[in-house]
Order: structure tokens, then sequence, then C-alpha cells
């Protein structure tokens, strides 16, 4: 594997641990994605990691699950409500309802790194991705978007070159690469997009590191981020192999 990235600063990317969902605390009602845990995260100075999904009016919301019942008062696909009727479902603790990315862009404004994955169903449909570049496109805050789909990446590299793009990964064994046939997990445990993504960092699941095509890829220029690393020591394990964590349930040094 070899490839040339392109290259630009992304000090702003590696400088600060980054929050998993927002600074997120179920126990004190602070759900993740939420405002408050979004709140939390910027009144310690942390970078932003979160999760935008599609409405059924096709508007961008900041949600990681395809449905509701986890975290929130509803039930079924998100995609089946609109953006409206998503604003009158609470989430299972808290105050707060599910955000629009505009909102969370408003709210953020640049006060810290806002690192934005986008949620694929394995489907080539662009509209989410379409979307969140329209949405972003006046943003002028330290702003990243990123996901686990090269198509994704693809889209994001013809349409939208001048903002910055990861690509995120694992070993490939969870069940959300079953839809996929056993070539496109092959290539995408083997970072064989590549060429056709061009992603400026990589976030990689700490758990499966250290992990030579990591390894070498990192070596090649691109800063590699961590998920979801969820204490001290494992993030200190995480730190020997990446350049930040993304953690939760605590709070790193």
């Amino acid at each position: 594997m070899r490839y040339t990235p392109q290259i630009r600063c992304l000090d702003w990317l590696v400088r600060r641990p980054i929050a998993h969902r927002g600074l997120h605390h179920e126990a004190s009602g602070v759900i993740e994605n939420s405002e408050s845990a979004f709140s939390r995260a910027i009144s310690h100075g942390y970078a932003i990691e979160c999760d935008v999904q599609l409405t059924g009016d096709r508007e961008p919301v900041v949600f990681h699950d395809e449905t509701l019942d986890r975290v929130t008062q509803g039930t079924g696909l998100l995609i089946n409500h609109t953006t409206a009727q998503l604003k009158s479902v609470k989430f299972k603790k808290g105050l707060d309802t599910i955000q629009t990315l505009l909102e969370l862009l408003d709210q953020v404004s640049g006060q810290v790194p806002l690192i934005i994955e986008i949620k694929s169903h394995w489907d080539s449909n662009p509209q989410l991705t379409q979307r969140t570049i329209e949405c972003v496109a006046s943003y002028t805050g330290p702003l990243a978007l990123m996901s686990f789909d090269p198509n994704v990446l693809t889209m994001l590299g013809n349409r939208a070159p001048h903002l910055t793009r990861g690509i995120v990964a694992d070993r490939v064994h969870d069940p959300y690469y079953s839809p996929l046939s056993l070539q496109r997990r092959h290539d995408l445990r083997t970072f064989a997009h590549l060429a056709s993504t061009r992603p400026h960092f990589v976030s990689y699941d700490f758990a499966g590191l250290p992990f030579q095509p990591v390894q070498q890829i990192r070596a090649q220029g691109f800063p590699v981020i961590t998920w979801t690393v969820k204490s001290q020591t494992d993030a200190a394990r995480a730190r020997r192999y990446s350049d930040q964590i993304t953690f939760e349930n605590f709070m790193p040094e």
C-alpha cells in the first residue's frame, strides 16, 4: 500500500482530546449527541465528534442510530420522521431534543473543532452527504467530515475538495458491515480505496491498534485519531499509536 496524502495543516484536529458524541454523562441527564453534551465539551475546551443522519424531509440531524428507541422517548426509524416531528421527541433523560446540523453549527460557532461523521447505510444514497456539504458551506470554524464509507469520501473529494475529510475504520468484524461483499470488506480493512478517497486523516478503532496498515499510513503523513477510549489507561496505550484520542466516560488529562 502506497499513497501520497494531500498534506494540509491539521494541528487543530489533534491539539485537544475529542469528546465522543459530545461530553455526555447519562447519569447526570446529559445524553450523547445532545445540545447539553456539546455545551459541556465547549466549556471544557474539548473538540467535538458527532454523527449526522437524514430525516424524512431530507435534513441532517445530529443523531447516531438509525432508530430512535435507544436514547429517546420515541420509537421507529429516524428517517420515517420529519424534522418537525423529531423536535417533539425528547431524549430519555434531560430536556434536550434532537438538533439539526445547522443548529449545532450555530451552537459551536468555531469555539472548538468539530468532527462530523456522515452515517452510511451502504446504499450509495448521496442525499445526506450533499446536504451536509450545503449546511457547512458557510461555516468558518475548524471542521472535518468523515465516514466509514469510501463512497462518501469520494463524493466529498469531488464536490467539496476544500473540506477536510477523513476515513473512519476498524478491522471490519462488526455486523455493521454485513451488507457488504467479502471483497468490499477486505478492501476496507486494507485501505484499498485510498487512491479514490484521498483522505486527510484516519479515525481508527483504538482496540485494533497497533495495526500495520494504520502505522504505515501514519508514517506517510496522515494524522491518526482513535475511538472510543474510555479510561486513562487506554488513553496512554492509544496515544502510542495515534495523534489524538476520541473519548467518553472519563476526563482526559
